[in-house]
């Protein structure tokens, strides 16, 4: 029988194995299935709690319907009107993020901290009627699937013919040949690596908690990269070419033009360290839609004072990532020396009040800015 996992804190253990052996035999090679990886288990949204959040401009929303062999994706956010009935079956709503809205969720997102943040994306939360499915698709992202509420049936192939059916709106898989299939029930979590093909369709209402995992594609980093290494590298001088000849070939590239671009260019190579400070930047982007809301100056201006007193907390919805020298929050470089305090903060989410206290000034004053633009709070 699967071992409760702790009341808090990140997971030692996935329904009685060990994280190690975890990470060692399954991550980025094969699926798991955990029974009762959280038991008793409670969802920290509930379907009433998604269908408000489904229509603030500021949440990542989408409704997927299926009608036979037709689907239909559409994008929030939606008024109350445009919700499907909850009686009407073979729909799901989609709500990304869920994590930077609501604490309970932040929690539950903060178990799987066993991983680096760099690589942790969201907390996303699906809710569907009876029949609800978004089809059988291929995700390029690891993902646990935790089923929150309700019962939901998951079936995946290990097929190579992934071609995708270009009639549909979604990127569903034209053929679909399922090798396996679970039903989870409240607390079941099932893990997929990259590359699996999967389906799951709710029986009945259900809702379902996506924890997923992004990883770097080398192309897109590719255009961010050379933007960021321009803006950061100095090239001084220009091209000269005194005593050049005259040429009856005016149309072709000089070879001593080329030359020395290749040279010049060629030398201002990249270093470990600014390829850190780009995906620093890059990495702790927060979400699109994501929108902080800045403090008003006679409600800042407390701030040092309650945060001797309650300690402090980023906003969930931040992203304080660190390196060998640098740190850097919610896409900028922490203007402040790297110090162990501004790691505790990115490693604990939090501050105590005594932590607080000691910090330099310095990096007091760089927290008061980041109470005024929303990215912390006070830990109360």
């Amino acid at each position: 029988m699967a071992r409760r996992p702790p009341a808090g804190g990140v997971l030692r253990d996935l329904g009685g194995m060990p994280i190690a052996r975890f990470l060692r035999d399954y991550w980025q090679r094969r699926p798991l299935l955990v029974r009762a990886a959280f038991t008793p288990f409670r969802s920290p949204v509930d379907r009433d709690r998604l269908l408000r959040l489904a229509q603030r401009d500021d949440v990542e929303s989408r409704i997927v319907q299926r009608s036979g062999r037709r689907w239909r994706l559409d994008h929030g956010p939606f008024t109350r009107r445009e919700l499907p009935p909850l009686k009407q079956k073979r729909w799901t709503l989609l709500v990304q993020g869920i994590d930077g809205l609501d604490r309970n969720a932040q929690a539950l997102l903060a178990r799987f901290r066993f991983l680096a943040d760099a690589r942790l994306d969201d907390l996303m939360a699906s809710y569907a009627t009876d029949g609800g499915s978004v089809g059988p698709h291929v995700d390029q992202y690891d993902v646990f699937l935790l089923q929150a509420s309700g019962r939901r049936r998951w079936r995946i192939s290990r097929q190579r013919d992934q071609s995708i059916d270009r009639r549909q709106p979604l990127k569903l898989l034209q053929d679909f040949r399922p090798t396996q299939e679970w039903l989870l029930e409240p607390g079941d979590m099932l893990y997929l690596p990259p590359g699996v093909a999967h389906e799951g369709a709710a029986e009945g209402e259900c809702i379902t908690l996506s924890i997923g995992f992004r990883a770097a594609v080398w192309q897109e980093l590719l255009d961010p990269w050379f933007a960021h290494f321009a803006e950061t590298v100095s090239l001084p001088g220009r091209f000269r070419d005194p005593g050049v000849r005259e040429t009856t070939r005016p149309g072709r590239l000089a070879p001593a033009l080329l030359g020395e671009a290749h040279r010049r260019l060629s030398r201002r190579r990249p270093r470990r360290a600014d390829t850190e400070r780009f995906l620093l930047e890059y990495l702790s982007e927060p979400k699109g839609q994501t929108r902080f809301r800045p403090r008003p100056e006679d409600r800042a201006a407390g701030f040092r004072r309650e945060a001797r007193r309650h300690g402090l907390r980023l906003d969930g919805r931040s992203r304080l990532l660190y390196g060998a020298d640098s740190a850097a929050i919610n896409g900028e470089i922490v203007p402040v020396p790297l110090t162990p305090l501004l790691r505790q903060l990115a490693d604990q989410r939090s501050l105590s009040a005594k932590q607080f206290a000691r910090a330099p000034e310095s990096l007091r004053a760089v927290l008061a800015d980041w109470y005024r633009a929303g990215w912390i709070a006070i830990d109360r």
